[in-house]
């Protein structure tokens, strides 16, 4: 199949797909005219890396997901420690947004909200 139906058939758009190829994540054959052609298993991979992706994992973690995947004689523990890493990383992301949300919710109940000029949001922005 084609880049096109590649992506139709993945969920993955033909940029992405071109870019991940650019990360040798994956490596479809290339025809005589040099087009890509991408077989079933190209898919899979794509669709692989797409639910990944979904999971908010970074790319060099997909690039080892990928790999524990393609590996029959992966331990289970490995794949466990790294989705409990990504959790840990996740969760504190998480708990930084929500102080900049405090921070920012704050400073937008402290600012008056009308025809004035004076606000405490800009004034911090400046600061």
């Amino acid at each position: 199949m084609n880049i096109g139906e590649a992506a139709a058939a993945s969920g993955v758009s033909a940029k992405m797909i071109r870019h991940y190829e650019t990360l040798g994540l994956i490596r479809p054959e290339r025809r005589a005219n040099n087009y890509r052609r991408y077989t079933e298993r190209d898919v899979a991979v794509l669709r692989f890396i797409r639910h990944a992706r979904e999971l908010a994992f970074p790319l060099s973690e997909v690039k080892r997901l990928l790999a524990l995947w393609q590996d029959s004689s992966r331990q289970s523990a490995e794949v466990q420690r790294i989705a409990m890493s990504h959790v840990e990383a996740l969760e504190e992301k998480a708990r930084s947004l929500q102080a900049v949300a405090a921070s920012l919710r704050h400073l937008a109940r402290a600012c008056a909200g009308d025809h004035r000029p004076e606000c405490p949001i800009i004034e911090h922005l400046e600061g």
